[in-house]
């Protein structure tokens, strides 16, 4: 029953977002992104979402790479605008259900991969192709673990990023006397410091509400640990639990040091004002960084600065991108190829520099990467890994749906008991 509840919420977004996608849909090389992969006598279309600065740029920086491979194949960048991949993944299962499926997509490990396309029977598996380029031992075992269901492998990770991460506009915190916070004592400490100063503590912008429930998950990491976390999502801790509920109360707490704007700005808004000096902090996964060196203009350890979000300290929320094959394509063994290349140290370090995050590889060339993304390599070797839920990978897209309403309301009303129960009504998807 799970898999046709993914589908049919996937079949309802597509059908109130087709009109817009289908007008706006693309941007990069040949943008159609609609058309059927066998009329286009096996063309490797790549499906994404990636059309924004820094990720556009390493997308086709990466497609360069391939076409210098393999010029013998017809590549079409087919990545989709808008929405923070809402239009993408509307337009995908359009395809997917109308057994039109782009030669490759981009989709997160975890949940929305294993419980939504491989549950449904949408996916090959690529074991063979991780034995023929040796990647076991290349990709992290937990990263493997994301991409995996019931023994066998469904898609390559090209791109880490890490979603606990707390920025920090460096003038602000050293004008006004503010060490870096690493607990949640230091952090309301700075935070009523700054506050004090006619400083905004903690940026957010919430108009898309995934933005909030990234907070309240690191939060929860924080104060459950990588384990206990985990068992949220598979059923075997309660969000009844005294530390979810103690989670919800810190989440509350730092509610009340947040812009009043928050719920007109999207993320980079809310970074805007970091790197503006008009607030302090701001928790954001670390596309941030890209906006800020892309976008910005600013320099990383020089105009802003980063931490673990308090409490996560050797943990590690991660947000992986991955392609796989789907069944039923044309060119099965061209997307392979793509995806050789994609998953090859050469093709990892081509894409990250300029998407702003890391590779999924253990062994990359860590020269190629500024001081962020050194450190956070350094990181990802050791730290315990957590699915992100607000990015789909912890659990599948119904529970998320409810639990981003639920926050979204306990951003305005701030009823801790409420929530609680919202969220605990809630995993009964999980079941």
């Amino acid at each position: 029953m799970k898999k046709f509840k993914f589908l049919s919420l996937f079949l309802v977004l597509a059908l109130v977002l087709a009109a817009c996608s289908n007008s706006n849909s693309s941007s990069g090389e040949g943008g159609d992104s609609g058309g059927s992969n066998d009329g286009g006598e096996g063309k490797l279309d790549i499906f994404s979402w990636w059309t924004g600065a820094g990720e556009e740029d390493g997308l086709n920086a990466l497609i360069d790479l391939f076409k210098e491979k393999h010029p013998d194949v017809d590549v079409e960048n087919a990545a989709v605008a808008g929405g923070a991949g809402t239009n993408a993944k509307a337009v995908l299962a359009s395809r997917m259900q109308g057994d039109d499926p782009p030669a490759t997509f981009q989709v997160h490990g975890g949940a929305e991969l294993n419980e939504g396309w491989v549950a449904a029977g949408k996916m090959e598996p690529l074991n063979d192709l991780y034995e023929e380029n040796g990647w076991n031992d290349k990709f992290p075992e937990d990263l493997i673990d994301m991409v995996s269901k019931d023994g066998d492998i469904y898609s390559v990770p090209v791109d880490i990023h890490r979603g606990n991460v707390l920025w920090y506009n460096t003038k602000v915190f050293e004008e006004n006397g503010v060490e870096v916070p690493t607990t949640f004592d230091e952090f309301f400490a700075a935070a009523d410091k700054l506050k004090a100063a006619g400083v905004t503590p903690l940026a957010l912008g919430d108009k898309e509400p995934w933005t909030a429930t990234q907070i309240f998950e690191n939060v929860l990491l924080g104060q459950l640990g990588p384990d206990d976390y985990k068992k949220l999502f598979n059923g075997e801790l309660s969000f009844t639990d005294p530390k979810v509920k103690e989670s919800a109360e810190i989440f509350k707490k730092m509610l009340s040091y947040i812009n009043e704007d928050h719920s007109s700005r999207n993320w980079q808004d809310a970074s805007q004002l970091v790197a503006n000096g008009e607030a302090a902090m701001n928790i954001m996964g670390d596309w941030a960084k890209g906006y800020f060196v892309n976008d910005l203009d600013l320099k990383v350890k020089e105009d802003f600065g980063w931490t673990e979000t308090p409490g996560t300290d050797g943990m590690f929320m991660i947000i992986t991108d991955t392609f796989g094959l789907p069944k039923g394509v044309s060119n099965p063994d061209d997307v392979k190829k793509f995806l050789t290349v994609l998953g090859s140290v050469e093709g990892q370090d081509v894409f990250n520099p300029l998407k702003g995050s890391i590779p999924a590889r253990v062994d990359a060339d860590k020269s190629k990467y500024d001081a962020y993304g050194q450190e956070t390599m350094e990181d990802f070797k050791d730290a315990s890994l957590a699915p992100s839920l607000a990015h789909g990978s912890a659990a599948a897209e119904g529970f998320l749906t409810k639990v981003n309403q639920a926050v979204n309301i306990f951003v305005t009303q701030q009823n801790v008991d409420q929530f609680i129960d919202s969220l605990d009504q809630a995993s009964a998807e999980l079941k």
